[in-house]
């Protein structure tokens, strides 16, 4: 190339700046030109993408939280059992003395501590059985009546004769009525 075509090719940064200002008119011509219904053609295209953004989002949450509470159902009941697998091994343990022939007196007393540990596992996960209801008023919140008797007197009428099956609550809840037989 001569020195001339590079003077040609060669532009002074007062050019530049004018050529600057010439295709940024051009640019705002052509936002100009953009007519409203593209503009809102645009802003509708956004507006849909972060509506589906969004969407997806919510969607993952959502499975998200089910797979949790699905996670949670099938181990609910975990530290219930890991606290009555110690009751399960001295069960274990009673029923090989038995098999075995131990002493009677031994195995009775295995049976009581087996019995009170089972109780204390109970209580320590928020269950409690009722007292006993021999001689209370009935309750249908708190019995259910299993069968009515004629009642010795009239003082045990309307009344609990006998206790079929102990009741029982969880963190004071019903869980399990009281079968009782009713004096009528």
């Amino acid at each position: 190339m001569s020195e001339k075509e590079k003077e040609l090719n060669e532009e002074t940064p007062e050019q530049n700046v004018q050529n600057e200002n010439e295709e940024s008119s051009n640019t705002n011509d052509s936002n100009e030109e953009l007519t409203e219904e593209e503009k809102l053609k645009r802003e509708v295209g956004q507006l849909n993408d972060k509506y589906l953004r969004l969407y997806s989002e919510f969607e993952n949450f959502r499975r998200r939280t089910q797979k949790e509470k699905l996670d949670l159902y099938k181990t609910a009941g975990e530290d219930i059992i890991k606290s009555l697998l110690p009751v399960m091994d001295d069960f274990e343990r009673a029923k090989k003395s038995m098999d075995e022939g131990g002493d009677l007196a031994s195995l009775k007393e295995g049976v009581n501590l087996i019995f009170n540990k089972f109780i204390q596992v109970f209580k320590s996960n928020g269950a409690q059985p009722m007292d006993s209801s021999i001689g209370q008023n009935f309750d249908s919140e708190l019995h259910e009546a299993i069968t009515q008797i004629p009642a010795p007197s009239k003082k045990e009428k309307g009344k609990v004769i006998d206790e079929i099956e102990r009741g029982y609550t969880l963190n004071e809840k019903v869980i399990r009525y009281a079968k009782v037989v009713v004096g009528q």
